[in-house]
């Protein structure tokens, strides 16, 4: 059987970082091809798991532009 990581092991995390994690949107599509849009990855999960298996088709993951504060550096 294989051993878990106890939670009071120094290699056991549950985040990487408390920064909010923004840098995504997320399309959930359906089987009968309509689709919703989401911009936090917790409503999307949510949703993802409170829909029975036989509706849902997939998730698409679209990157959000970073906007830039300074101007571009270079020749």
């Amino acid at each position: 059987m294989t051993q878990l990581i106890q939670p009071s092991d120094p290699q056991y995390f549950t985040h990487t970082s408390t920064e909010p994690y923004d840098r995504h949107h997320y399309i959930l599509h359906y089987k009968d091809n309509t689709q919703h849009k989401y911009t936090d990855w917790q409503d999307l999960y949510l949703k993802w798991f409170q829909t029975p298996k036989q509706f849902l088709s997939h998730v698409e993951v679209i990157d959000v532009p970073t906007l830039r504060t300074s101007p571009p550096q270079g020749f």
